[in-house]
Protein backbone atom coordinates (compact mmCIF):
# COMPACT_ATOMS: atom_id res chain seq x y z
CA UNK A 1 0.00 0.00 0.00
CA UNK A 2 1.25 3.55 -0.43
CA UNK A 3 2.23 5.80 2.08
CA UNK A 4 -0.13 8.38 3.40
CA UNK A 5 0.19 11.55 5.48
CA UNK A 6 -2.43 13.72 6.71
CA UNK A 7 -2.06 16.42 9.46
CA UNK A 8 -3.54 15.34 12.67
CA UNK A 9 -4.65 18.25 14.86
CA UNK A 10 -8.03 20.21 14.35
CA UNK A 11 -7.32 23.27 12.22
CA UNK A 12 -6.61 26.69 13.51
CA UNK A 13 -3.58 28.02 16.00
CA UNK A 14 -2.11 25.81 18.45
CA UNK A 15 0.56 25.46 20.63
CA UNK A 16 1.77 22.08 18.36
CA UNK A 17 0.54 20.61 15.72
CA UNK A 18 1.19 17.01 14.39
CA UNK A 19 1.47 15.86 10.89
CA UNK A 20 1.37 11.79 10.48
CA UNK A 21 2.93 9.31 7.86
CA UNK A 22 2.19 5.92 7.75
CA UNK A 23 3.56 3.75 4.98
CA UNK A 24 6.26 1.06 3.93
CA UNK A 25 8.27 4.24 3.00
CA UNK A 26 7.69 6.21 5.66
CA UNK A 27 11.30 6.44 6.85
CA UNK A 28 12.79 6.95 3.56
CA UNK A 29 10.08 10.27 2.46
CA UNK A 30 11.13 11.20 6.23
CA UNK A 31 15.02 11.11 5.82
CA UNK A 32 14.59 13.82 2.71
CA UNK A 33 13.26 15.85 5.03
CA UNK A 34 14.12 16.09 8.64
CA UNK A 35 17.68 16.22 9.52
CA UNK A 36 17.96 15.52 13.30
CA UNK A 37 20.41 16.97 15.53
CA UNK A 38 22.43 13.67 16.18
CA UNK A 39 22.06 11.76 12.96
CA UNK A 40 21.22 8.28 12.97
CA UNK A 41 20.80 5.29 9.99
CA UNK A 42 16.77 4.31 10.20
CA UNK A 43 18.14 0.33 11.81
CA UNK A 44 19.57 2.20 14.33
CA UNK A 45 16.75 4.15 15.68
CA UNK A 46 14.40 2.06 18.16
CA UNK A 47 10.47 2.53 17.63
CA UNK A 48 9.10 4.23 20.23
CA UNK A 49 11.44 6.93 20.46
CA UNK A 50 11.81 10.86 19.52
CA UNK A 51 14.19 12.74 17.78
CA UNK A 52 14.69 16.02 17.93
CA UNK A 53 15.60 17.96 14.53
CA UNK A 54 14.46 20.64 11.85
CA UNK A 55 12.11 19.77 8.73
CA UNK A 56 13.41 21.75 5.68
CA UNK A 57 12.55 22.48 1.90
CA UNK A 58 13.97 21.30 -1.26
CA UNK A 59 16.18 24.47 -1.12
CA UNK A 60 17.48 23.29 2.13
CA UNK A 61 15.95 25.69 4.02
CA UNK A 62 14.57 25.05 7.59
CA UNK A 63 10.94 25.38 7.49
CA UNK A 64 10.51 24.38 11.33
CA UNK A 65 12.00 22.80 14.43
CA UNK A 66 10.35 19.46 15.61
CA UNK A 67 10.12 16.61 17.43
CA UNK A 68 9.81 13.28 15.24
CA UNK A 69 7.95 10.25 17.10
CA UNK A 70 9.46 6.53 15.15
CA UNK A 71 6.57 3.62 15.24
CA UNK A 72 8.32 0.61 13.80
CA UNK A 73 6.12 -2.09 11.85
CA UNK A 74 4.22 -3.88 13.70
CA UNK A 75 4.20 -2.19 16.70
CA UNK A 76 2.44 1.46 15.34
CA UNK A 77 -1.78 2.50 15.21
CA UNK A 78 -1.48 1.02 11.70
CA UNK A 79 0.97 -1.59 11.91
CA UNK A 80 3.41 -0.20 9.68
CA UNK A 81 5.98 1.99 9.68
CA UNK A 82 4.75 5.22 11.14
CA UNK A 83 6.20 8.46 12.63
CA UNK A 84 4.39 11.68 13.43
CA UNK A 85 6.24 15.04 13.13
CA UNK A 86 5.29 17.61 15.75
CA UNK A 87 5.42 21.10 14.45
CA UNK A 88 4.83 24.52 15.63
CA UNK A 89 1.13 24.69 15.81
CA UNK A 90 -0.68 26.97 12.81
CA UNK A 91 -1.87 25.91 9.79
CA UNK A 92 0.61 27.67 7.56
CA UNK A 93 3.62 25.71 9.22
CA UNK A 94 1.65 22.26 8.81
CA UNK A 95 0.66 22.57 5.44
CA UNK A 96 4.27 23.43 4.39
CA UNK A 97 5.44 20.28 6.40
CA UNK A 98 2.29 18.14 4.55
CA UNK A 99 3.58 19.84 1.20
CA UNK A 100 7.00 18.09 1.31
CA UNK A 101 5.79 14.72 2.74
CA UNK A 102 3.32 14.29 -0.74
CA UNK A 103 6.72 15.59 -2.91
CA UNK A 104 8.73 13.42 -1.97
CA UNK A 105 6.43 10.13 -2.54
CA UNK A 106 3.37 10.27 0.57
CA UNK A 107 -0.11 10.74 -1.00
CA UNK A 108 -2.68 12.79 1.18
CA UNK A 109 -5.15 10.29 3.37
CA UNK A 110 -8.39 9.64 3.14
CA UNK A 111 -10.81 10.39 6.28
CA UNK A 112 -9.99 7.81 8.43
CA UNK A 113 -7.57 6.12 6.38
CA UNK A 114 -5.18 5.60 9.70
CA UNK A 115 -8.05 3.65 11.59
CA UNK A 116 -8.96 1.56 8.34
CA UNK A 117 -5.25 0.44 7.89
CA UNK A 118 -5.56 -0.55 11.63
CA UNK A 119 -8.49 -2.30 10.80
CA UNK A 120 -7.59 -4.47 7.45
CA UNK A 121 -4.22 -5.11 9.27
CA UNK A 122 -5.76 -6.86 12.11
CA UNK A 123 -4.94 -4.20 14.98
CA UNK A 124 -8.90 -4.08 15.74
CA UNK A 125 -12.08 -5.07 14.50
CA UNK A 126 -14.48 -2.95 13.13
CA UNK A 127 -16.95 -2.35 16.00
CA UNK A 128 -13.56 -0.81 17.76
CA UNK A 129 -12.20 0.95 14.96
CA UNK A 130 -16.22 2.88 15.09
CA UNK A 131 -15.78 3.48 18.79
CA UNK A 132 -12.27 5.25 18.22
CA UNK A 133 -14.56 8.30 16.32
CA UNK A 134 -16.90 8.38 19.43
CA UNK A 135 -13.91 8.65 21.41
CA UNK A 136 -13.37 11.66 19.94
CA UNK A 137 -16.91 12.74 19.78
CA UNK A 138 -17.39 12.25 23.25
CA UNK A 139 -19.34 14.98 24.88
CA UNK A 140 -19.71 14.19 28.46
CA UNK A 141 -17.47 11.56 31.20
CA UNK A 142 -20.10 8.81 30.73
CA UNK A 143 -19.77 8.91 26.90
CA UNK A 144 -16.63 8.50 26.94
CA UNK A 145 -16.07 5.47 29.40
CA UNK A 146 -18.60 3.62 26.98
CA UNK A 147 -16.58 4.38 24.09
CA UNK A 148 -13.26 3.31 25.31
CA UNK A 149 -14.83 0.07 26.56
CA UNK A 150 -15.79 -0.54 23.12
CA UNK A 151 -12.17 0.47 21.87
CA UNK A 152 -11.08 -1.96 24.32
CA UNK A 153 -12.94 -4.64 22.90
CA UNK A 154 -15.82 -5.42 25.62
CA UNK A 155 -18.12 -5.56 22.38
CA UNK A 156 -16.10 -7.12 20.19
CA UNK A 157 -15.62 -10.44 23.28
CA UNK A 158 -19.30 -10.35 23.77
CA UNK A 159 -20.06 -10.61 20.16
CA UNK A 160 -17.09 -13.01 19.80
CA UNK A 161 -18.65 -15.64 22.57
CA UNK A 162 -22.14 -15.69 20.85
CA UNK A 163 -20.76 -16.43 17.38
CA UNK A 164 -18.62 -18.86 19.26
CA UNK A 165 -21.59 -20.71 20.71
CA UNK A 166 -23.59 -20.43 17.63
CA UNK A 167 -20.78 -21.71 15.50
CA UNK A 168 -20.44 -25.02 17.81
CA UNK A 169 -24.01 -25.49 17.40
CA UNK A 170 -24.66 -25.19 13.97
CA UNK A 171 -21.44 -27.34 12.90
CA UNK A 172 -22.86 -30.07 15.30
CA UNK A 173 -25.94 -29.88 13.25
CA UNK A 174 -24.39 -29.75 10.07
CA UNK A 175 -22.57 -32.74 10.94
CA UNK A 176 -25.80 -34.60 11.56
CA UNK A 177 -27.06 -33.14 8.15
CA UNK A 178 -23.96 -33.97 6.16
CA UNK A 179 -23.06 -37.38 7.41
CA UNK A 180 -25.85 -39.49 9.02
CA UNK A 181 -23.71 -42.92 8.32
CA UNK A 182 -21.42 -42.29 10.66
CA UNK A 183 -22.16 -42.85 14.46
CA UNK A 184 -22.51 -38.62 15.89
CA UNK A 185 -24.53 -38.26 18.48
CA UNK A 186 -27.34 -36.88 17.75
CA UNK A 187 -28.04 -32.63 18.03
CA UNK A 188 -31.52 -33.14 20.10
CA UNK A 189 -33.97 -30.47 19.63
CA UNK A 190 -33.76 -29.32 23.42
CA UNK A 191 -29.81 -28.62 23.51
CA UNK A 192 -30.15 -26.44 20.46
CA UNK A 193 -33.30 -24.92 22.20
CA UNK A 194 -30.68 -24.63 25.80
CA UNK A 195 -28.48 -22.96 23.15
CA UNK A 196 -30.81 -20.63 21.53
CA UNK A 197 -32.31 -19.86 24.64
CA UNK A 198 -29.11 -18.31 26.34
CA UNK A 199 -27.79 -16.32 22.81
CA UNK A 200 -31.50 -14.98 22.67
CA UNK A 201 -31.15 -13.60 26.23
CA UNK A 202 -27.98 -12.24 25.67
CA UNK A 203 -28.99 -10.14 22.44
CA UNK A 204 -31.80 -9.04 24.32
CA UNK A 205 -29.62 -8.00 27.06
CA UNK A 206 -27.35 -6.34 24.15
CA UNK A 207 -30.52 -4.69 22.89
CA UNK A 208 -32.00 -3.18 25.63
CA UNK A 209 -28.48 -1.44 26.54
CA UNK A 210 -29.18 0.44 23.72
CA UNK A 211 -31.91 2.69 25.60
CA UNK A 212 -28.85 3.65 28.02
CA UNK A 213 -26.81 4.24 25.32
CA UNK A 214 -28.66 6.72 23.61
CA UNK A 215 -29.15 8.66 26.64
CA UNK A 216 -25.30 8.96 27.34
CA UNK A 217 -24.34 9.33 23.46
CA UNK A 218 -27.16 11.70 22.01
CA UNK A 219 -28.48 13.31 25.36
CA UNK A 220 -31.54 13.90 26.94
CA UNK A 221 -33.79 16.23 24.58
CA UNK A 222 -35.47 18.65 26.82
CA UNK A 223 -38.09 20.75 26.09
CA UNK A 224 -39.11 23.92 27.84
CA UNK A 225 -42.43 24.80 26.66
CA UNK A 226 -45.08 27.55 28.32
CA UNK A 227 -47.25 30.68 27.82
CA UNK A 228 -45.29 33.59 26.82
CA UNK A 229 -43.56 35.75 29.95
CA UNK A 230 -43.83 32.59 31.83
CA UNK A 231 -40.03 32.79 32.83
CA UNK A 232 -38.52 29.80 29.57
CA UNK A 233 -35.85 31.96 27.83
CA UNK A 234 -35.12 33.23 31.48
CA UNK A 235 -34.78 29.49 32.97
CA UNK A 236 -32.89 28.73 29.46
CA UNK A 237 -30.08 31.65 30.84
CA UNK A 238 -29.66 30.35 34.26
CA UNK A 239 -29.40 27.02 33.43
CA UNK A 240 -26.82 28.12 30.92
CA UNK A 241 -25.55 30.83 33.09
CA UNK A 242 -25.14 33.15 30.27
CA UNK A 243 -27.73 35.33 28.55
CA UNK A 244 -28.73 33.16 26.08
CA UNK A 245 -31.85 33.95 24.99
CA UNK A 246 -33.10 37.46 24.48
CA UNK A 247 -35.91 38.19 27.61
CA UNK A 248 -37.89 41.13 27.29
CA UNK A 249 -41.66 42.26 28.46
CA UNK A 250 -42.93 41.78 25.36
CA UNK A 251 -44.77 38.45 24.49
CA UNK A 252 -44.18 36.99 21.10
CA UNK A 253 -40.27 37.70 21.61
CA UNK A 254 -38.92 34.00 21.03
CA UNK A 255 -40.16 32.71 17.71
CA UNK A 256 -37.74 30.26 16.80
CA UNK A 257 -35.91 27.36 18.46
CA UNK A 258 -32.51 28.11 20.74
CA UNK A 259 -31.11 24.99 21.51
CA UNK A 260 -27.68 24.41 23.98
CA UNK A 261 -26.40 21.43 25.55
CA UNK A 262 -25.16 21.40 29.50
CA UNK A 263 -24.63 18.33 31.51
CA UNK A 264 -26.56 16.88 34.26
CA UNK A 265 -24.65 13.61 36.25
CA UNK A 266 -22.00 13.08 33.02
CA UNK A 267 -25.38 13.31 30.59
CA UNK A 268 -25.83 15.75 27.94
CA UNK A 269 -29.08 17.90 28.26
CA UNK A 270 -30.43 18.90 25.30
CA UNK A 271 -32.23 22.26 25.80
CA UNK A 272 -34.47 23.61 23.84
CA UNK A 273 -36.17 26.79 24.54
CA UNK A 274 -39.27 27.51 22.04
CA UNK A 275 -42.02 29.83 21.31
CA UNK A 276 -44.61 30.66 23.85
CA UNK A 277 -47.49 28.94 23.39
CA UNK A 278 -50.60 31.12 22.45
CA UNK A 279 -52.83 31.90 19.79
CA UNK A 280 -50.69 33.68 17.51
CA UNK A 281 -52.08 36.28 14.80
CA UNK A 282 -48.79 36.70 13.86
CA UNK A 283 -47.70 34.35 10.79
CA UNK A 284 -43.77 34.00 12.36
CA UNK A 285 -44.97 33.51 15.76
CA UNK A 286 -47.76 31.17 14.42
CA UNK A 287 -45.20 28.90 12.86
CA UNK A 288 -42.90 29.28 15.75
CA UNK A 289 -46.09 27.85 18.14
CA UNK A 290 -46.53 24.81 16.23
CA UNK A 291 -43.25 24.16 16.12
CA UNK A 292 -42.56 24.41 19.97
CA UNK A 293 -45.42 21.92 19.87
CA UNK A 294 -44.06 19.43 17.63
CA UNK A 295 -41.16 19.66 19.83
CA UNK A 296 -42.43 19.03 22.57
CA UNK A 297 -44.24 15.93 21.52
CA UNK A 298 -40.63 14.51 20.08
CA UNK A 299 -38.77 15.29 23.43
CA UNK A 300 -37.44 12.57 26.06
CA UNK A 301 -38.92 14.69 28.37
CA UNK A 302 -40.62 18.26 28.88
CA UNK A 303 -40.41 20.88 31.18
CA UNK A 304 -43.71 23.33 31.88
CA UNK A 305 -43.60 26.28 32.94
CA UNK A 306 -46.18 28.60 34.66
CA UNK A 307 -45.96 31.94 36.27
CA UNK A 308 -47.61 31.98 39.52
CA UNK A 309 -48.47 35.39 39.51
CA UNK A 310 -51.09 35.37 36.75
CA UNK A 311 -54.33 32.98 36.94
CA UNK A 312 -54.32 29.83 34.50
CA UNK A 313 -56.11 30.49 31.39
CA UNK A 314 -56.63 28.47 28.10
CA UNK A 315 -53.00 28.39 26.84
CA UNK A 316 -52.11 26.56 30.29
CA UNK A 317 -54.56 24.29 30.00
CA UNK A 318 -53.60 23.02 26.43
CA UNK A 319 -49.96 22.90 27.98
CA UNK A 320 -51.29 20.45 30.40
CA UNK A 321 -53.00 18.26 28.14
CA UNK A 322 -50.09 18.45 25.46
CA UNK A 323 -47.86 16.98 28.49
CA UNK A 324 -50.60 14.13 30.14
CA UNK A 325 -48.74 11.04 28.39
CA UNK A 326 -45.17 12.17 28.38
CA UNK A 327 -41.97 12.30 30.50
CA UNK A 328 -42.80 15.90 31.90
CA UNK A 329 -41.76 18.37 35.40
CA UNK A 330 -43.96 21.09 35.78
CA UNK A 331 -42.46 24.14 36.94
CA UNK A 332 -43.87 27.33 38.96
CA UNK A 333 -41.94 30.40 38.48
CA UNK A 334 -41.58 33.52 40.43
CA UNK A 335 -41.61 32.17 44.00
CA UNK A 336 -39.51 35.23 45.11
CA UNK A 337 -42.53 37.33 44.46
CA UNK A 338 -44.46 37.07 47.98
CA UNK A 339 -47.97 37.54 49.03
CA UNK A 340 -48.85 35.67 45.93
CA UNK A 341 -52.52 34.50 46.90
CA UNK A 342 -52.77 32.28 43.31
CA UNK A 343 -50.10 30.14 44.13
CA UNK A 344 -52.27 27.79 46.36
CA UNK A 345 -54.93 27.63 43.70
CA UNK A 346 -52.77 26.71 40.99
CA UNK A 347 -51.20 24.11 42.47
CA UNK A 348 -54.17 22.64 43.44
CA UNK A 349 -55.74 22.38 39.90
CA UNK A 350 -51.86 21.30 38.23
CA UNK A 351 -51.70 18.40 41.36
CA UNK A 352 -54.49 16.82 38.41
CA UNK A 353 -51.75 15.86 36.51
CA UNK A 354 -49.75 14.07 38.77
CA UNK A 355 -46.69 15.03 37.44
CA UNK A 356 -43.34 16.51 39.54
CA UNK A 357 -43.53 20.02 40.71
CA UNK A 358 -40.76 22.10 41.27
CA UNK A 359 -40.69 25.60 42.65
CA UNK A 360 -38.27 28.00 40.98
CA UNK A 361 -37.00 31.57 40.56
CA UNK A 362 -35.38 32.53 37.93
CA UNK A 363 -34.18 35.53 39.48
CA UNK A 364 -32.70 34.46 42.71
CA UNK A 365 -32.22 30.46 41.00
CA UNK A 366 -33.84 28.72 43.94
CA UNK A 367 -35.25 25.28 42.87
CA UNK A 368 -32.70 25.07 40.30
CA UNK A 369 -30.71 22.48 42.15
CA UNK A 370 -33.96 20.59 42.66
CA UNK A 371 -34.62 20.71 38.68
CA UNK A 372 -31.15 19.35 38.24
CA UNK A 373 -32.17 16.12 40.68
CA UNK A 374 -35.73 15.34 39.14
CA UNK A 375 -34.44 15.01 35.64
CA UNK A 376 -31.75 12.76 36.88
CA UNK A 377 -33.96 10.78 39.12
CA UNK A 378 -36.36 10.17 36.22
CA UNK A 379 -34.01 9.12 33.87
CA UNK A 380 -31.84 7.42 37.02
CA UNK A 381 -28.84 9.16 35.19
CA UNK A 382 -25.90 8.01 38.63
CA UNK A 383 -26.98 4.05 37.10
CA UNK A 384 -26.14 4.74 33.78
CA UNK A 385 -23.57 2.73 32.88
CA UNK A 386 -22.28 2.24 35.98
CA UNK A 387 -22.48 -1.70 36.72
CA UNK A 388 -19.63 -2.58 34.35
CA UNK A 389 -22.08 -3.83 31.99
CA UNK A 390 -22.19 -3.24 28.19
CA UNK A 391 -23.53 -0.67 26.61
CA UNK A 392 -24.42 -0.65 22.77
CA UNK A 393 -24.49 2.92 21.84
CA UNK A 394 -24.52 2.65 17.98
CA UNK A 395 -27.27 2.69 15.65
CA UNK A 396 -25.79 -0.21 13.70
CA UNK A 397 -24.66 -2.58 16.08
CA UNK A 398 -28.63 -2.20 17.11
CA UNK A 399 -30.25 -3.18 14.09
CA UNK A 400 -27.57 -6.12 13.27
CA UNK A 401 -28.09 -7.42 17.00
CA UNK A 402 -31.84 -6.81 16.37
CA UNK A 403 -31.55 -8.71 13.05
CA UNK A 404 -29.41 -11.74 14.79
CA UNK A 405 -32.07 -11.85 17.36
CA UNK A 406 -34.68 -12.36 15.31
CA UNK A 407 -33.37 -15.20 13.34
CA UNK A 408 -32.82 -16.52 16.39
CA UNK A 409 -35.98 -16.27 17.30
CA UNK A 410 -37.08 -17.88 13.88
CA UNK A 411 -35.01 -20.94 14.53
CA UNK A 412 -36.52 -21.57 17.98
CA UNK A 413 -40.30 -21.32 16.12
CA UNK A 414 -39.04 -24.02 13.50
CA UNK A 415 -37.76 -26.23 16.12
CA UNK A 416 -41.65 -25.78 17.98
CA UNK A 417 -42.77 -26.94 14.44
CA UNK A 418 -40.77 -29.48 14.04
CA UNK A 419 -38.93 -28.18 10.66
CA UNK A 420 -36.18 -29.90 8.90
CA UNK A 421 -32.72 -29.19 10.45
CA UNK A 422 -31.61 -27.61 7.17
CA UNK A 423 -34.13 -24.59 7.52
CA UNK A 424 -32.86 -24.50 11.42
CA UNK A 425 -29.40 -24.28 10.29
CA UNK A 426 -30.13 -21.84 7.79
CA UNK A 427 -31.43 -19.29 10.66
CA UNK A 428 -28.45 -19.65 12.33
CA UNK A 429 -25.95 -18.99 9.85
CA UNK A 430 -27.96 -15.90 8.96
CA UNK A 431 -27.63 -14.55 12.97
CA UNK A 432 -23.85 -15.54 12.19
CA UNK A 433 -23.64 -13.24 9.40
CA UNK A 434 -25.53 -10.01 10.87
CA UNK A 435 -23.56 -10.41 14.06
CA UNK A 436 -19.81 -10.59 12.07
CA UNK A 437 -20.93 -7.67 10.43
CA UNK A 438 -20.43 -5.95 13.77
CA UNK A 439 -16.71 -6.89 14.44
CA UNK A 440 -16.51 -7.09 10.48
CA UNK A 441 -15.72 -10.33 9.42
CA UNK A 442 -18.98 -10.47 7.50
CA UNK A 443 -19.26 -7.20 6.50
CA UNK A 444 -19.14 -5.74 2.78
CA UNK A 445 -16.38 -2.96 1.22
CA UNK A 446 -18.88 -0.62 0.80
CA UNK A 447 -20.25 -0.52 4.39
CA UNK A 448 -16.21 -0.18 5.45
CA UNK A 449 -15.96 2.68 3.05
CA UNK A 450 -19.32 4.31 4.63
CA UNK A 451 -17.42 3.73 8.09
CA UNK A 452 -14.25 5.12 7.53
CA UNK A 453 -15.76 8.33 5.61
CA UNK A 454 -17.35 9.80 8.86
CA UNK A 455 -13.63 10.00 10.05
CA UNK A 456 -11.82 12.87 10.39
CA UNK A 457 -8.60 13.48 8.62
CA UNK A 458 -5.89 12.23 10.17
CA UNK A 459 -7.33 9.74 12.42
Amino acid sequence: MSTIVAISTAPGIGGIGIVRMSGENCFEILDKIFKAKKPQKIEEIKGYTIKYGNIINEKNEIIDEVLVSYFKAPKSYTTENMCEINSHGGIVIMNQILEQCIKNGAVLAEPGEFTKRAFLNGRMDLSQAEAVIDVINSKTDKESKVSLEQLQGFLSKEIGDIRAELLDLMSDIEANIDYPEYDIEEVTNERINNVLNNVSDKLNKLENSFTTGKIIRDGIKTAIIGRPNAGKSSLLNVILNEERAIVTDIEGTTRDTIEEFVQIDGVPLKIIDTAGIRNANDSVEKIGVEKAMEIAEKSDIVIAIFDITRELNEEDEKILKLIENKNAIIVLNKIDIKNNNLKEKIINKIKEKNKPIINISTKTREGIDELYKEISKIFKLKELASNGEIVISNNRHKYLINSAHKEIEQAKKSIAENMPSEIISTNIRNALEELGKITGETVTDDVIKEIFSKFCLGK
